[in-house]
Order: C-alpha cells, then sequence, then structure tokens
C-alpha cells in the first residue's frame, strides 16, 4: 500500500505550478460596471472602446460568453503575456477584464499576472480587472445579463444556480 507521501507525490502539479506566483493584488470590477459599459458601446459606432472582456475557460467553455469577449484559455496566457499586452497597448486599451467561471482561480490568477507584467514594464495607463463572480455569475443575474450573452445555453446555467 503506498504511504500518504507517495501519493502525494504521484499527484501532478496543477497547470498554473509552472508558473511564478503573482506579486499584485487582485482587483475586481462589478458585472453591474460592465453591463454599463457594454450597453454604452450598443449601437454607438462613434463610441471607442477602451477595453477588452478575456474569457479564459478551454475545457469548460460552454453555456455561452459574454459578447465580444476573447477567449484565451488560461493554461497558455502566461508566456505570452508580452505579445498579449504588445496587441491591448497597440489597440489602445485602458481595462483588460479576466474572468473564468467563477473568477476565483483563473480569473484571479490571470489578472494578478497581467497587473505584474504591466508593473514590470511601467505602464500605469492600462488596468487588470477581474470580473466579479465569473461568467456564471454574469449568466445566472437576469435577463439583461443574458441579453448580452453569445451562444448562451439555458441549459447549461440551470444547473449552476
Amino acid at each position: 500500500m503506498a504511504s500518504t507521501d507517495e501519493v502525494k507525490s504521484a499527484t501532478p502539479a496543477p497547470w498554473y505550478a509552472a508558473y511564478p506566483t503573482a506579486q499584485s493584488e487582485v482587483v475586481t470590477i462589478s458585472r453591474e460596471e460592465v453591463l454599463a459599459m457594454l450597453q454604452n458601446l450598443d449601437g454607438k459606432s462613434n463610441t471607442t472602446r477602451d477595453f477588452v472582456l478575456v474569457d479564459l475557460r478551454r475545457n469548460d467553455f460552454e453555456g455561452g460568453t459574454i459578447r465580444g469577449s476573447i477567449n484565451l484559455p488560461a493554461q497558455s496566457l502566461y508566456p505570452t503575456l508580452p505579445v498579449i499586452y504588445s496587441i491591448f497597448k497597440a489597440a489602445g486599451l485602458k481595462k483588460v477584464i479576466w474572468y473564468c467561471g467563477s473568477s476565483r482561480g483563473r480569473g484571479s490568477r490571470a489578472t494578478a499576472w497581467f497587473a505584474d507584467y504591466l508593473l514590470s514594464v511601467g505602464d500605469t495607463s492600462m488596468q487588470s480587472l477581474a470580473l466579479a463572480g465569473g461568467v456564471r455569475g454574469w449568466a445566472t443575474a437576469g435577463e439583461k445579463y443574458v441579453a448580452l450573452m453569445d451562444e448562451y445555453d439555458e441549459a447549461v446555467w440551470a444547473k449552476a444556480k
């Protein structure tokens, strides 16, 4: 019979263990504030979008996503931070809003990693924010939120309530 230490060592480390622990504090943004930002853009072609929503889900990418989000699975994020930053900077973004299912794991980790990167390059004009409650909180918050989702699947979110 295997000892507890042998079982622990046989368990693979989580994917994020290969990367440094983030030093920055996680700053969140409420879904109400993001909703208002999206509604301000709705139908206004002359409005400049200075934020991006980043859905970090990979294997659990189901039930829909917040309209206009890009999908960057968290597992590939850390090594690509310099490229992602360059793209976001060239686009003139001021806020990068990260989320996963709940924004307590991947969302928080990505938010802090990107904040660390912003500090390392001395960029004080861009913010790294975690969407409070993640996509699950968004999808279960009511019709005005669901109306701003692509590929919404009610059956998936009914299980999450």
